[in-house]
């Protein structure tokens, strides 16, 4: 057994030995769930469990964000594991919030205890101390891209600028200290690594009307439904017109649609991604669903107030990240138990971070539905949630024993799309608000 093997087979005995209690930690965090920069007891957990490991923890990071280290002001370079702390609304699932519908349907509480198990296995097994550079365990908010008008008040209330939670912490300069990152999500019934996922930018749309008496003086209001109504088909009559390559996915909603069925809605707000695989199919598609939104305001004559939202940039993974993570996921678990990821149409803020550095997002097993329903659920807690622990602390010992010689070659082969002054420069940009007046016949 080679000294690296040997480093790795302590690091997993710890996991092995806190299985049990990593699982009730994402269990109980399954029991309390909260939407994003709202995660304030999950929060408090993770700092708790970090803290009680000798770490020095840093709390409220973008609002909510909790990040220790190995070695403060320690060696470079660094390793990110990551984790995401929040949950999201289907109140379809059993186990959603009676009054709020607040459910863990998307597994980031198995990646909270999965980054748990890491930083346990590297603290109490020793591991730390044979590694050349440092390890940093960050548990992030606000993946969900939801909420948005809540958001949009903290936002106006300066308590954060971007709302999602890993471009804010880019923006705040908690990740300049890192190199690169690692984080495993909820997949399906087999391992998966590898792949990417489209990017997006969202709006956040009103139309204004007059309201009027549906019943008895119709012809007086100006319908703002009638024109979400006509916008969202003009939107659907896009759909043709996007090439499969882009993978293109828009999926508006109405959040307010009237306030009462006898009275002509003057005030009806619609909220839409706009997603792609690249970011100039994103803004070709972005400019078609504004004209459609022009489309619906003006054939009824009602005012249109558009406000554009960064999104997260598309998922693009390391290749010698994903091949290191892959061996090693294989040793755990055989070959046949593990695929090449492909491209999901889903979105994710690792994107950002992938876009600024060397980042692997793979997907574990150990879970039956599909994420975001009522379907999904866990099945297999070692496969979803210790796996990972290990296959993680074993792909960050590769990266930084024996003079961290794995990290750096990554390092000096990267080429980053952005820097991460750039990313905030140009997210930055992307905020807008615009309106059309009223167009009467």
């Amino acid at each position: 057994m080679t000294e690296t093997q040997g480093l790795k087979a302590e690091a997993c005995a710890v996991v092995d030995r806190r299985g049990r209690q990593l699982i009730g930690v994402a269990a109980r965090i399954a029991r309390y769930p909260e939407l994003g920069f709202k995660e304030t007891r999950t929060a408090r957990l993770v700092a708790e469990s970090l803290g009680r490991l000798g770490l020095q923890v840093k709390t409220g990071l973008a609002v909510t964000g909790v990040q220790a280290t190995l070695k403060p002001e320690g060696p470079r370079p660094t390793v990110a594991i990551l984790s995401e702390l929040d949950a999201l609304v289907c109140r379809e699932h059993p186990q959603a919030h009676g009054r709020t519908g607040v459910v863990h349907a998307c597994g980031h509480h198995l990646q909270v205890a999965s980054m748990l198990g890491v930083a346990m296995a590297l603290v109490e097994s020793g591991v730390a101390a044979s590694l050349d550079g440092n390890v940093a365990f960050v548990a992030t908010p606000a993946e969900e891209y939801v909420d948005i008008e809540d958001r949009l008040d903290l936002r106006c209330r300066g308590e954060l600028e971007f709302i999602g939670g890993k471009p804010e912490l880019i923006r705040l300069g908690e990740f300049a200290s890192i190199d690169m990152a690692l984080l495993v999500h909820a997949g399906g019934a087999i391992h998966s690594v590898g792949g990417g996922a489209n990017g997006f930018i969202a709006k956040s749309v009103r139309f204004v009307g007059r309201e009027a008496h549906a019943g008895s003086a119709p012809q007086t209001g100006v319908n703002a439904l009638n024109a979400a109504n006509i916008a969202i088909h003009a939107i659907h009559a896009q759909r043709e017109t996007f090439r499969e390559e882009d993978r293109v996915r828009i999926h508006p909603i109405l959040t307010r649609a009237g306030d009462s069925v006898n009275i002509v809605p003057a005030d009806v707000r619609l909220e839409t991604y706009v997603r792609a695989a690249r970011l100039e199919a994103i803004t070709g598609a972005a400019l078609k669903v504004d004209r459609s939104l022009r489309a619906g305001a003006m054939a009824v004559g009602a005012r249109l107030e558009v406000t554009d939202l960064p999104g997260f940039l598309p998922l693009v993974n390391d290749s010698r990240l994903a091949e290191l993570y892959r061996t090693n996921l294989v040793s755990l678990v055989g070959r046949e138990r593990v695929v090449d990821g492909g491209h999901i149409t889903g979105s994710t803020d690792m994107g950002d971070l992938s876009q600024v550095m060397p980042v692997l997002q793979a997907y574990s097993a150990g879970v039956a539905g599909t994420a975001h329903t009522r379907d999904f659920a866990v099945v297999d807690w070692e496969q979803a949630c210790l796996v990972p622990a290990k296959a993680m602390a074993m792909t960050a010992i590769d990266l930084l024993a024996g003079g961290a010689a794995g990290a750096r070659y990554i390092l000096a082969t990267a080429k980053p799309a952005f820097t991460q002054e750039e990313y905030v420069a140009r997210q930055r940009g992307l905020w807008r608000y615009w309106q059309d007046g009223p167009q009467q016949p």
